[in-house]
């Protein structure tokens, strides 16, 4: 770790250096990066400075300068630091909320968010809170989307941060809209921060902005990856920077930021809860990237496509709560422990997550602890193909989301969610859960399909809901002939290959991170040039022998359908019964699923999904996007005793990244 860091600082030694060298404030966290501050000294209380163009929060450890009304972060001073946020951008481009919207049928539209009026809604010494309102009129159809915002800013006695959240409402008689993200940036100073830190695995030394240039690197199969060709820091020449490869699950994506070395300062931001953020625990958003940008993601749709896209009709009201988040800085005195202030982060992220719900929030629409309700219960599974007993579902997800169907969970992005994960009894507790009605759902490692249970969960302020003991019946209806996978709604336990070694990102070398290197789908022609895979059941394995994503094959100037075998053998066949083929689907993009059964050239297919998905994970180095379940009845009569082979077909072929992802496939025999 230290050479890393004397290779950071040696990189930064023709950057300026803190002004104030004895200024030692840090953040909140452990020992050696605490507040230097005096004890005796009493913490300065908050203050809040209005002039007819700025507001400024100050509490004595940062100061937080908005524009007035508009609500935009133009500045935060902290440790010395006149401003952490780049004051090359103009003042619009530093610190924003923004959104993607359209009109129904229209062209999309990116607006930053910037108010019309700003009122003061707290002002004590132990407490801010400001607001920055647009209200909508039908003098703005067309120009503005059709939602009152509200953006809200928090700042407390002796806190390394600033929190917020936003309010959006549409009224009943406003036309409809469609929203496809929404989220707040920061852009920080380009000569102070170069680490980057989203996870544990995921750190490291960055590109500068300027490296994105044409005359620094090469653009690859779409705009957002590049190939470093000639960056500023020459140990990162030949690698390959793409945003999408810094991606989170939403369960996993509670601190990330950027550190600066000279001086040692960090800069985080913190999502304490996902209730929300669309499409519950498992999906996939944007973190920090070259910029250095830092991004609070609410909704977008990444890795889900137009299915994850709220429409809004006229005469439907909303109103949606997003936040808070907060914004963490900290610090240390020491340059040799800047790589620490990352440890610190999470340990304060671990801190703002135990706070959730936050009691010191004025809005209305946000309900503290007392109003929220609480919803306990246990769930089991029934597989009597597995034991005659009922599983404790270990590990399992349940939640509580906005009523829908089985699995709607995952495209849902109009409401809250709230999930908790089953100890190994199948106990769970779902806590904290805003009053509204809600459906139960779960899904189960080690079982394919979801539970769903389509009784309307009420949830009152202060409730304590019992649901007792729940059983889910996963899709079965004879025993396992033969399975390939795990189903855990991930293609991650296939054969993922190495990259090009031309083209690597050398951060993303742990066997966990494989799937997130550049290019992997072009893997597939070369380790399959003429011919397709085939995977016969009882000699190959899955983990060596079953490429991670069904793709195209490229030939020459164009890609061609590609077409699996699953070879595998029958003693004994029932022409009379009916055998069920189970395929769990990570992901697809714009592909389509036919199945034959001993005849690769049948003119018609036994099954076919038709078009399919949206998600464009093979893409955006994602092993997973929305989870699709299909049952294909083979007739015995189809089936031969002794070999007999079924053919998986992905026809579409108009670009490379067309294509399935599987999570598991099973073959159940007769009842």
């Amino acid at each position: 770790m230290k050479k890393l860091a004397d290779r950071l600082l040696h990189r930064l030694t023709n950057h300026e250096t803190a002004s104030n060298a004895d200024h030692h404030w840090t953040g909140e966290g452990t020992s050696s990066l605490r507040h230097r501050q005096d004890r005796r000294m009493p913490l300065q209380g908050v203050r809040l400075h209005i002039s007819d163009r700025y507001v400024v929060m100050d509490n004595g450890i940062l100061q937080v300068t908005l524009s007035n009304p508009g609500g935009i972060i133009t500045g935060i001073n902290y440790n010395g630091v006149d401003n952490v946020l780049e004051v090359r951008n103009k003042e619009t481009n530093r610190g924003y909320w923004d959104l993607h919207w359209n009109e129904p049928g229209g062209k999309g539209i990116f607006d930053v968010i910037s108010g019309e009026s700003f009122r003061v809604i707290v002002e004590t010494e132990e407490q801010v809170e400001i607001s920055f309102l647009r209200t909508w009129n039908p003098s703005l159809e067309g120009k503005y989307i059709p939602l009152n915002i509200d953006k809200r800013f928090i700042m407390l006695r002796g806190s390394s941060g600033v929190y917020s959240y936003g309010i959006y409402e549409h009224l009943k008689e406003w036309p409809g809209f469609e929203l496809g993200e929404t989220r707040i940036a920061f852009k920080l100073r380009k000569d102070k921060f170069h680490y980057m830190a989203v996870a544990d695995d995921r750190k490291r030394i960055m590109p500068f902005p300027d490296d994105l240039c044409k005359e620094r690197c090469q653009t690859l199969d779409y705009q957002e990856a590049s190939l470093l060709t000639a960056p500023c820091d020459p140990h990162l020449q030949g690698e390959v920077d793409d945003k999408y490869q810094y991606s989170c699950e939403n369960k996993d994506l509670r601190v990330h930021g950027w550190i600066s070395f000279d001086p040692p300062v960090g800069f985080w931001q913190i999502t304490p809860s996902n209730e929300f953020r669309s499409g519950g625990p498992l999906k996939q958003n944007l973190t920090s990237h070259v910029g250095p940008t830092t991004l609070a993601v609410f909704h977008s749709t990444h890795y889900a496509g137009k299915t994850m896209m709220p429409r809004f009709e006229c005469g439907e009201p909303w109103k949606k709560v997003y936040g808070p988040v907060f914004i963490y800085l900290n610090s240390t005195a020491n340059r040799d422990e800047s790589l620490f202030l990352w440890d610190d982060a999470k340990i304060k992220m671990m801190a703002e997550v135990e706070s959730w719900p936050y009691s010191f929030v004025a809005s209305e629409d946000y309900p503290k602890s007392e109003e929220r309700g609480t919803a306990r219960g246990r769930l089991l599974v029934c597989d009597r193909f597995v034991s005659n007993d009922l599983i404790s579902a270990q590990g399992a997800y349940v939640g509580l989301a906005p009523p829908g169907d089985a699995g709607s969970w995952q495209i849902e992005c109009k409401g809250y969610q709230f999930w908790a994960i089953t100890d190994e009894a199948g106990y769970f507790s779902i806590d904290n859960v805003r009053p509204g009605e809600y459906n139960l759902y779960a899904w189960v490692p080690g079982f394919i399909g979801d539970y769903h249970n389509n009784i309307v969960v009420s949830v009152t302020s202060g409730c304590k809901i019992e649901l007792g003991d729940i059983v889910y019946e996963p899709p079965r209806d004879g025993p396992t002939l033969w399975e390939i996978g795990i189903p855990d709604r991930k293609a991650s336990e296939f054969f993922i290959p190495d990259p090009d070694p031309t083209l690597v990102n050398r951060v993303l070398v742990h066997p966990q991170d494989r799937f997130r290197q550049y290019g992997l789908w072009k893997r597939y022609t070369d380790l399959y040039p003429n011919d397709d895979l085939v995977y016969t059941i009882g000699v190959s394995d899955y983990r060596k022998d079953w490429f991670f994503a069904h793709v195209p094959r490229k030939k020459g100037d164009v890609y061609e359908g590609t077409t699996w075998q699953i070879r595998f053998k029958l003693e004994n066949v029932d022409q009379k019964a009916n055998y069920k083929l189970r395929v769990a689907i990570a992901s697809a993009t714009l592909a389509e699923l036919q199945v034959r059964v001993n005849d690769a050239d049948a003119t018609r297919p036994l099954f076919t999904t038709g078009l399919i998905g949206r998600d464009n994970s093979i893409a955006r180095h994602g092993v997973h996007g929305v989870y699709m379940l299909y049952t294909v009845n083979i007739p015995g009569n189809r089936f031969v005793q002794g070999d007999n082979t079924i053919f998986l077909k992905q026809p579409r072929c108009n670009g490379p990244f067309q294509g399935i992802m599987y999570d598991y496939i099973r073959l159940e025999g007769s009842p």
